[in-house]
């Protein structure tokens, strides 16, 4: 008989400045997928919260697709599903809504069966289902994860974030489709701008994984895509130069955007300089926004069994105490 299933996903931020498509990091900001083999025999989608609002509960839903890899690979039958989700991860706003989704419906579903699939091959599922394995890579293993996919395999490593390491995002008060961003860059680069990456980038990771955190300054610029998504983000550009100047190691526009992040030194004592300068270049732009203080997450999905409660209580109602509200 199989089980109802609940994984708690992080969300994530992807490039990183230069890491362009291959470098994330996991951040404590979670989505929570509950599945279950519906009583009934008729399939279902639960969506709650206000991020979830108007977005698709047919068959095109990302949890759904990827429920169905999953089935279709162990050789499964896939059966109606009762599926409830919640999530306090910003959707449109860089900050890996669709890799939680697709890396929760992995997670859960392969629970719910027994677990045949490995991780690595939930990392390829996931890599093919998102595009690119920054983000899924960061959701499902958790920390700071470098990573390639080349449309068939897709292989990482996991680094152990900083201790000290703290992020601040700026959310604005809209969205900006992920393909809309990737229209906004070039299809070519000159070979000074790809060398110029690539130093950064082997920096990046390498300050990262030694905790030379005073390079993040200098190891997180970028020439491949943060110059051309500026003109999308008022604001952007003034805030990546001149973060450093109030107290941050270094800030990046946040996956596709729109929501800007800084690295801070948890024991930094601007931290409230920081964060009014994040809000006030965006409001100089009359653009409202929220900023959040958030931690690297440790741990990609947390997979638990729910217990009988879960046929009389909905949801939100069991996780409350850990939402963000």
């Amino acid at each position: 008989m199989m089980r109802r299933i609940l994984a708690k996903v992080p969300a994530s931020t992807a490039n990183l400045g230069p890491g362009f498509d291959t470098l994330g990091m996991a951040l404590s900001l979670y989505s929570w997928i509950e599945m279950a083999e519906a009583d009934d025999g008729k399939s279902r989608l639960e969506l709650f919260g206000k991020e979830l609002a108007g977005l698709p509960a047919g068959g095109d839903n990302l949890i759904l697709q990827a429920a169905r890899h999953v089935f279709d690979e162990a050789g499964v039958p896939m059966p109606a599903l009762h599926i409830s989700v919640y999530t306090d991860i910003p959707v449109a706003r860089g900050l890996g809504s669709s890799a939680a989704a697709i890396v929760g419906g992995l997670a859960a579903a392969n629970a719910l069966i027994g677990s045949p699939l490995t991780d690595a091959r939930l990392f390829e599922i996931a890599s093919s289902l998102e595009g690119h394995p920054d983000n899924v890579g960061a959701c499902l293993f958790g920390g700071i994860v470098a990573a390639s996919w080349d449309g068939r395999r897709a292989k990482h490593v996991r680094l152990d974030p900083p201790p000290n390491l703290e992020v601040l995002v700026a959310i604005p008060a809209f969205r900006l489709p992920t393909e809309r961003a990737r229209h906004a860059l070039p299809e070519s680069y000159s070979r000074g701008d790809a060398v110029f990456n690539i130093g950064r980038s082997s920096m990046l990771v390498a300050a990262l994984a030694t905790g030379r955190l005073d390079l993040l300054r200098f190891a997180m610029q970028d020439r491949l895509h943060q110059p051309y998504r500026a003109a999308l983000i008022p604001g952007m550009a003034k805030i990546l130069a001149e973060a450093p100047e109030h107290g941050a190691l270094g800030a990046a526009l946040s996956g596709a955007g729109p929501t800007i992040l800084a690295f801070v030194d948890s024991e930094s004592p601007r931290k409230a300089e920081l964060e009014r300068f994040l809000l006030g270049t965006f409001a100089a732009e009359n653009i409202a926004a929220e900023t959040l203080w958030l931690k690297p997450a440790e741990a990609g999905p947390e997979i638990v069994e729910s217990g009988a409660e879960a046929d009389r209580v909905p949801l939100p109602e069991r996780i409350k105490g850990e939402v963000r509200a």
